[in-house]
């Protein structure tokens, strides 16, 4: 009795783990597809897209890109900044740390571009936060 009580104190918990398929990049809106090829095009690093349309109600996409400085950082909001506007006629609602570039927020609404130096990337870790986001498939060659 005491060797079958032991057995099973010293069983293993099964891990379940849920795979969710990916976003797929076309399915994105227009806007938040410029978006990325525009940071791509001023070579963001590391570039992330999170669908947080089934857990969030204040935006439908994080895009989050690095710089290696802030020259770059404020280079790549400057040029999705400028593309929508000219390009697709829109604004940001709202733009936050532009001055600093350790942490560019540019708020489109439906999307919500961040972008990062590395050190800023690092500790806050919104892929970390956002995990149960579901993951857009970025191309490679925007990627970074």
């Amino acid at each position: 009795m005491e060797e079958t009580q032991e057995l099973s104190l010293n069983r293993e918990a099964a891990k379940i783990e849920i795979v969710t398929p990916p976003t797929a990049f076309a399915d994105l809106d227009p806007e938040a597809r410029l978006a990325i090829e525009c940071a791509s095009e001023k070579k963001a690093l590391d570039m992330v897209a999170l669908d947080l349309r089934d857990i969030a109600s204040f935006t439908e996409y994080f895009i989050i890109a690095s710089g290696t400085n802030q020259r770059q950082v404020q280079a790549i909001a400057d040029e999705i900044n400028e593309q929508l506007k000219k390009q697709l006629g829109i604004k940001p609602v709202r733009i936050e740390g532009y001055s600093q570039a350790e942490w560019v927020l540019l708020d489109y609404g439906d999307f919500i571009f961040h972008v990062f130096d590395q050190k800023a990337r690092d500790l806050f870790d919104l892929e970390k936060l956002w995990l149960d986001a579901r993951r857009v498939e970025i191309p490679d060659d925007l990627k970074g």
